[in-house]
């Protein structure tokens, strides 16, 4: 390693200031002249420079994980009473880059004994990337397992925050040259100990944490009408941006073709969707629109106040879950839950509370500057045919068996069985979606795992001779090589017969194998897009194919996606997408599926995928965000994931994050609604003053 103590610049040689000051600044950098050893995680490919701005790191792309390491100055910190360190970048090079932070104890090897953070810099913009301590605000004590939850109060982490020994600040594995400039390493938040005796139960009657209070937070059954009121004068005082159709379009825009049903146009160098009547749409949309938020109840009712005798009117929202797959009920079901979303609305609207739930919800939408319900939402909403919506289908078939993924293995697009999995599921939207002019289209499938670009070929491989993908493979194989000699010689096997080669689950060299295996991960891909193209079109004509919400994808799927889908659709969960692009030569309208940011200040216990320090912060995530898709000439909408908070104990996969346009007391927050509209009632000016 390499011990940096003063950086030459300008012919000036100056010390560098990253001393440990008081308060909660760990690291300030700027130059007086207090120094400190920096050390240079990689050597050779690890250049910095002082500024007067703060430490600039250069990159290259030799070694792993370039970038620096700080030590404690007195040998350790004692951060056991802070939520968070912050690290204040800003990307001085004219290409995005990921930065991270590693908070380390005695030992720590990048899994054990260590926190990891991380955050994208986009061109010349500034970030503060965010380890948190303890999981949360809360801290517990004396340690207590809690069950069911992806975040909790007194969260077991990896790290022991009352002996933090070093920080590391490095860029992972790179493929580009990249620089950055790290202005400012500082603790943030103090940390609330909570009696570890007293914790349970951790809920009250509403589903909200019991042991903290927010702005909000509804404290009994009298503030209700109060609640109902100043929602009522809210939304009576916006209805809506002006110059729309029916639809959410943009009236005041161009005037072209009327097809009855949505469709995508190119207008101005801008990927658009296109309403019934004819004018510029651009989604603005919301997920998972519906009333419900339970959570698993079995194993964990000491975690609950006063949950209803069943008998009552509120003892109907109990239930039975058995998705689980994964975290603690994985390996617990079927599993008893309870229906905090649905008894609060009850308990707020009244016995008619589905119908006016629903009312008041396409009204919400249409004053926050939104206009379309997004997946994974209720049929009863989208029904009533007020705001736009889509629809997704989702297919249960044969899987290939050597596939992996977070949410299961891959389909056989060559299995006859999921071509007649694709007909039925599609069949089953007739008296839906399909030929609904409010219904702008169809997902098929979510978040699939199409892996590195030859996984789903070797995958085939691996699976049982009987797998439809494979002896389509070795067919094509056959094709190409004739003899299996032939194919032996080129991959570095020793198959016996074509037969033998079906029989075995081995693998060949992928570097000997490369090029057939590519072929054939890119033929699987196109199958399974036709397949669906085909099959959905067929039924679905006036319908757009949507895609199937990438979220972990190659170049070689998205471009059999741009073949056969409508719109591309990815889940995109960061900071930002006004750079988002698909590979080079490829130009199809995009969708942004999902994306959510989220905050630890009002009682929940998971910030979701990206973090936020508050709720005025989360706002100002949410407006950039869209703003940025908005300028994005391939982006035609965004949708938000999702309407309501996630259940404070979690869902059936433990999933508990504080993602909400409205809380679990039906509840919208203030700054985000704020922030909807700002971007929502003006949407359509926006985008067009970006137009070529």
């Amino acid at each position: 390693m390499k011990n940096v103590k003063y950086i030459l610049q300008t012919g000036l040689m100056l010390f560098l200031t990253c001393a440990a000051l008081g308060g909660d600044t760990l690291f300030e950098f700027s130059g007086t002249n207090q120094s400190v050893s920096i050390q240079s995680i990689q050597t050779t490919d690890t250049e910095t420079l002082g500024l007067d701005q703060g430490l600039e790191l250069r990159t290259g792309t030799s070694a792993p994980w370039p970038g620096i390491l700080l030590k404690a100055p007195e040998g350790h910190w004692d951060l056991q009473a802070f939520e968070s360190i912050q690290v204040d970048l800003a990307n001085s090079g004219n290409r995005s880059v990921a930065v991270s932070c590693r908070v380390d104890n005695p030992g720590a090897d990048g899994t054990q004994h260590c926190l990891t953070g991380q955050v994208t810099l986009p061109p010349g913009e500034s970030r503060t990337l965010t380890v948190s301590l303890h999981g949360g605000p809360w801290a517990l004590s004396q340690p207590l397992t809690l069950i069911g939850m992806r975040g909790c109060p007194g969260q077991q982490t990896r790290l022991d925050p009352s002996n933090v020994t070093q920080i590391l600040i490095f860029v992972n594995r790179p493929t580009q040259a990249c620089q950055f400039v790290v202005k400012r390493i500082y603790t943030e938040g103090q940390v609330t100990v909570l009696d570890t005796d007293t914790l349970l139960p951790l809920l009250d009657k509403y589903g909200q944490f019991r042991h903290s209070t927010w702005p909000g937070k509804l404290e009994s059954d009298l503030a209700w009408p109060g609640r109902r009121q100043q929602e009522q004068g809210d939304l009576d005082a916006r209805t809506g941006p002006e110059n729309r159709t029916r639809y959410g379009g943009w009236s005041a825009g161009p005037q072209l073709e009327a097809t009855g049903f949505f469709r995508v146009q190119k207008v101005a160098g801008q990927w658009w969707l296109v309403d019934p009547e004819g004018r510029l749409f651009w989604s603005h949309g919301v997920d998972c629109v519906g009333p419900g938020t339970s959570t698993p109840i079995s194993d964990r009712e000491d975690y609950f106040t006063d949950l209803p005798d069943p008998s009552t009117a509120l003892g109907r929202f109990y239930g039975q879950g058995s998705w689980a797959p994964h975290g603690y009920y994985k390996d617990h079901t079927p599993y008893r839950t309870y229906d905090f979303g649905r008894a609060n609305l009850l308990r707020k609207y009244g016995d008619t509370w589905p119908d006016t739930f629903t009312e008041v919800t396409h009204r919400r939408l249409k004053s926050w500057g939104l206009n379309t319900i997004g997946n994974w939402s209720d049929w009863p909403v989208r029904e009533v045919l007020a705001t736009p919506y889509v629809g997704t289908i989702s297919v249960t078939a044969p899987p290939i068996q050597g596939s992996t993924g977070y949410w299961g293995r891959f389909p056989d697009p060559f299995d006859p069985a999921f071509r007649s999995a694709i007909r039925r599921a599609v069949a089953s939207e007739t008296q839906r979606g399909i030929g609904d002019p409010w219904c702008v289209g169809y997902f098929v499938d979510n978040e699939l795992a199409w892996g590195d670009v030859p996984s789903l070929a070797v995958a085939a491989l691996k699976s049982p001779a009987e797998q439809a993908a494979k002896q389509v493979f070795v067919a094509d194989l056959t094709a190409r090589y004739h003899t299996i000699q032939a194919m032996n010689t080129r991959w570095g096997t020793s198959h016996a017969s074509w037969q033998a080669l079906l029989d075995s689950t081995d693998t060949p060299d992928p570097e000997r194998a490369g090029p057939d295996l590519l072929a054939f991960y890119r033929r699987i891909a196109e199958e399974y897009f036709a397949v669906i193209r085909g099959e959905f079109k067929r039924q679905a004509p006036h319908q757009l194919y949507l895609g199937c919400r990438f979220a972990w994808v190659n170049d070689v799927a998205a471009a059999a996606a741009a073949r056969f889908c409508d719109v591309i659709t990815y889940n995109r969960y960061e900071e930002s997408v006004a750079q988002f692009a698909m590979p080079e030569g490829l130009d199809r309208p995009l969708l942004i599926g999902e994306f959510h940011f989220g905050a630890l200040d009002r009682g929940l216990f998971h910030t979701g995928l990206v973090a936020t320090k508050n709720q005025a912060d989360r706002a100002a995530h949410y407006k950039a965000y869209v703003q940025g898709a908005l300028r994005n000439p391939a982006i035609v909408g965004t949708h938000w994931f999702q309407y309501r908070d996630q259940a404070t104990t979690g869902r059936g996969d433990g999933e508990n994050y504080q993602i909400g346009f409205v809380d679990i007391c039906d509840t919208p927050y203030p700054e985000l609604r704020k922030a909807c509209r700002e971007v929502g009632y003006t949407l359509y000016e926006y985008r067009q003053g970006y137009a070529r």
